[in-house]
């Protein structure tokens, strides 16, 4: 049985979003899918061009969603309870970072536009940019990073 979702709800604080509200704040952006690298000193995360084995260049989206920390056992869980201590690891667009820092949403959100595909109309997605991570050795991985802040 489908739930509805609640009218606005994207602006209610994380904790109070049902596990359907919380889906749906997605952009579907795919910037999180992106591997990366992370200062060991400084603590600084730099994304690279290299995406994850799982997601669909085209749609921006994990292949496997429900199951893939079978596969990618160290994939991040987003949740509001773990917000506070990934939220640095995620893109500066990402709605989960930006309501967790108390942000409204872009205009080219899904849930603001009305339509799903305004991420990559925006040219805010990964669509069509990534290199799959089996195809480039982990040592290799300083050559695809992303210079400009995502």
């Amino acid at each position: 049985m489908a739930t509805r979702l609640r009218k606005s709800f994207w602006t209610l604080p994380l904790g109070d979003l049902t596990p359907e509200e919380w889906e749906a704040l997605c952009d579907g952006c795919g910037k999180c899918c992106l591997n990366k690298l992370e200062d060991e000193e400084t603590g600084e995360v730099a994304f690279t061009r290299v995406a994850c084995r799982l997601l669909d260049n085209d749609t921006c989206r994990c292949s496997q969603y429900d199951i893939r920390l079978h596969f990618v056992p160290e994939c991040i869980v987003l949740t509001p309870e773990t917000m506070a201590d990934v939220a640095y690891f995620m893109p500066a667009t990402c709605a989960y970072r930006l309501r967790h820092e108390g942000k409204p949403l872009h205009d080219w959100h899904p849930l603001i536009s009305g339509h799903p595909d305004s991420v990559h109309k925006a040219g805010v997605s990964v669509r069509g940019w990534t290199v799959p991570e089996f195809e480039i050795a982990e040592d290799e991985w300083e050559d695809y990073l992303i210079e400009e802040d995502l």
